[in-house]
């Protein structure tokens, strides 16, 4: 009954940009935190970034400073714009929406290399 959707990921040299989207469609009630989550090979999966309907934000300490989070509450779609891109951002990025129930989208791949 709930669908996210995204896009955005890709292949790119270290210290390029990308944006990430992902819009949540459905039943799903506008979501009280959406945010991104990522999975590297042989790794667990971690948080990136959080924003919550008000827009507090959340970053974890490895990408704060070169990822930006944002939200549109009218579209339920969450956005990560992620700059100064390194190699140990390699990984599948997940959205997620929780209202308070979790949901995830498909993945996208996100590759940094030279």
């Amino acid at each position: 009954q709930v669908q996210l959707v995204e896009s955005g990921g890709g292949l790119v040299q270290p210290g390029g940009s990308l944006r990430l989207s992902c819009a949540a469609s459905g039943s799903i009630s506008r979501p009280y935190t959406m945010g991104w989550y990522r999975q590297a090979p042989g790794k667990q999966r971690e948080l990136v970034a959080t924003i919550t309907i008000g827009g507090s934000t959340n970053y974890a300490d490895s990408v704060k400073g070169r990822f930006t989070i944002s939200r549109d509450n009218a579209k339920n779609t969450v956005y990560l714009q992620m700059n100064s891109l390194k190699p140990e951002d390699t990984a599948v990025y997940y959205c997620n929406a929780r209202s308070p129930g979790a949901y995830w989208g498909q993945g996208t791949q996100v590759t940094v290399s030279s």
